[in-house]
């Protein structure tokens, strides 16, 4: 075993996570050397079912606040919301410049005008023609394919070597858009890689990932043969699908209406920057939609991933306010759902088959590409950069865990390959690479404006409340008297039918009484005290009647005689002023 303390004191370039690693989604990477930080992507996660209430779980970044100074830019492989989504949280920590390509940075604009943060923000492009040097680590970069445009692999260079992040990535040989610089990644890999961290996404699907040409000639089949109105559902930032979806409508001369917050933004954003081409007049506004001839209109909308406010859910449920659902109708789910996801489409798809539609979603139409490798893809990367160590990311544990075995069968050592957690330190150099310490890499939780004020003990009472409900135990009492004046009163909220359990309801109420009765004779002035005998007293009788914990909250509301009195005179006395 390495002695922690002696190996730090030696010149090593430390690489560690703030998200992204037993995880998918909310990627953030950190290589730092002496007294320079150089971040790669700032992602969101979306919540998880035991979650209820929070919108977004973001990196906790309080390390790079403690180390603002030495932090020199954030550099972003792609405009996707688990490598940008978390930037205008952590603007607001720690504003540093931001590197990225053209649709990413026209993306990350967008996010910091609507957070205000756009003013005091430095948006810096950077292409693989670039390199931003620094005092120790020189940045550069290489372009990759992805289901967006401008997807591109970071290189730090660093007086022990090269540290190369892949970014998301696929080897895509007929890509939509450009292709992937094997030139620069061979010329890498026969300079000497010295660190490589690489997407695990699809790390357990053997072979090569598809074409995203393929979907492109699927979809053409589709609107050739749809005889009603076609809604397609893809994720919003999915820029080269929503290409081949224009290019289709526009072929078989159908108008197209957008619906979705995000993907009218991203739509807006693509054309602006030259990245989606539509021929005037293909637009129609959502109203128009009732009005135009059923095979000519295309519907292209959020809700791929089942998300309960987007359109396509909203109109499955029959409550959009625009679009109603007709039999004939052709939905297309053009995405393979993120896990944790998987039942919610499930039930948008019974929905929408319920309410008549044709549903094309699965594998087996080819309406959807990865934007991540296969096992093949990686192998491939692999080979061609010949790292040193190697160090997998962006999956849940297993995906890592497998993605180290395929390194392991093109050739990098086993003792140089590590699968880490969130917040575990990196240490390498030629000659040595370990583990050292933590740094804090908790999550953050978003709930509204709210940022980190929601924590463990919250989202248990969440689960708690969702699960069996609230009691809430009202009282009012004289303490200088040690008498109760008013109540109990018992109000059940997600718990019991009141109406229907009014024996359950009274039984309660004249136990609480009696026990607090019984406690003001006593002399106890405790509120706290009360409270908790209340609590201690009453759900063991919940549990035993209906076998249920419903959370207990017993109120006390505390009545000084001589006060109300006071109160009453002066009340009365200003009236005759009056």
């Amino acid at each position: 075993m390495l002695d922690g303390v002696e190996n730090v004191k030696k010149e090593h370039v430390k690489i560690f996570a703030l998200g992204g690693l037993d995880e998918i989604g909310k990627n953030m990477y950190v290589i730092e050397y002496k007294d320079e930080i150089v971040v790669i992507d700032a992602g969101l996660k979306f919540p998880e079912d035991d979650m209820p209430g929070v919108d977004y779980i973001i990196p906790d970044v309080s390390y790079l606040v403690a180390k603002k100074d030495k932090v020199k830019g954030i550099f972003l492989t792609h405009g996707h919301e688990d490598h940008i989504g978390s930037l205008p949280y952590i603007m607001k920590e720690i504003n540093v410049p931001l590197y990225g390509e053209k649709l990413t940075l026209g993306l990350v604009r967008a996010k910091l005008e609507e957070a205000g943060l756009l003013r005091q923000a430095k948006l810096i492009p950077f292409s693989n023609r670039d390199q931003v040097r620094f005092k120790h680590l020189n940045v550069s970069c290489f372009r990759t394919n992805h289901s967006i445009p401008d997807s591109i692999g970071i290189v730090v260079d660093t007086p022990e070597g090269p540290i190369v992040h892949t970014g998301d990535f696929k080897f895509d040989f007929t890509p939509v858009g450009p292709k992937t610089d094997f030139a620069k990644i061979a010329r890498l890999g026969k300079k000497g890689v010295l660190a490589l961290l690489s997407d695990s996404t699809n790390s357990e699907r053997e072979g090569y990932t598809g074409s995203e040409q393929k979907v492109g000639n699927a979809l053409f089949d589709i609107f050739q043969q749809a005889q009603g109105r076609i809604l397609f559902a893809t994720f919003a930032s999915n820029v080269y699908r929503l290409q081949q979806v224009v290019d289709a409508a526009v072929r078989y001369n159908r108008k197209i209406a957008v619906f979705g917050r995000s993907m009218e933004k991203v739509f807006q954003i693509g054309q602006e920057l030259g990245y989606i081409r539509v021929p005037k007049g293909t637009f129609i506004e959502p109203d128009q939609v009732q009005r135009m001839p059923k095979h000519q209109v295309v519907i292209i909308c959020t809700g791929s991933q089942g998300e309960s406010m987007a359109a396509l859910s909203r109109i499955a449920r029959g409550q959009h306010r625009q679009i109603q659902l007709i039999p004939g109708d052709t939905v297309v789910f053009s995405s393979s759902p993120i896990p944790g996801n998987t039942l919610s489409v499930n039930r948008i798809i019974d929905q929408l088959f319920k309410l008549g539609a044709e549903v094309i979603y699965g594998n087996e139409f080819d309406i959807h590409a990865s934007g991540h490798g296969s096992q093949e893809d990686m192998k491939l990367m692999l080979q061609l950069l010949k790292p040193k160590y190697f160090i997998p990311i962006h999956g849940e544990y297993r995906m890592l865990a497998k993605h180290k075995e395929l390194a392991v069968q093109v050739g990098v050592k086993e003792k140089n390959c590590f699968v880490m957690e969130n917040g575990d330190v990196l240490h390498i150099n030629r000659e040595e690479a370990f583990i050292g310490e933590k740094i804090p890499a908790e999550i953050i939780l978003v709930d509204g404006h709210g940022i980190g004020d929601v924590g463990n003990i919250v989202l248990r009472d969440r689960m708690k409340l969702s699960d069996d409900g609230l009691i809430i135990i009202v009282m009012t009492i004289d303490m200088k008297r040690f008498k109760l004046l008013a109540g109990p009163d018992v109000i059940s909220r997600g718990f019991i039918f009141v109406r229907e359990s009014t024996d359950l309801i009274a039984e309660t109420e004249g136990r609480v009484k009696k026990l607090v009765e019984q406690l003001l004779e006593q002399r106890v002035k405790s509120w706290a005290n009360i409270k908790a005998q209340v609590i201690d007293d009453i759900a063991p009788f919940i549990y035993r009647k209906i076998q249920r914990r419903p959370m207990i909250i017993p109120i006390i509301m505390e009545v000084d005689k001589a006060k109300v009195e006071q109160e009453k005179e002066t009340a009365t006395s200003q009236t005759f002023k009056k």
